[in-house]
């Protein structure tokens, strides 16, 4: 009999880590649309770009 697959073991589902994991906050309209706008322009993800200011904030931070 084949395996429902809604109940496959959790061996066979993806680790959080390969899937990423939801960071959610709310801002303004438009300051999304110029984060979207400043990262397509750049031609990297939102998630990139958040993440890259996070590094250069860290950084100057420790200074």
């Amino acid at each position: 009999m084949a395996e429902n697959p809604a109940r496959a073991s959790k061996k066979d589902a993806p680790e959080e880590s390969d899937k990423g994991s939801s960071l959610n906050f709310k801002v303004t309209p438009e300051f999304k649309k110029e984060f979207k706008g400043y990262a397509v322009s750049q031609g990297i993800s939102m998630v990139d770009l958040l993440k890259e200011g996070f590094a250069l904030s860290k950084k100057r931070r420790s200074q």
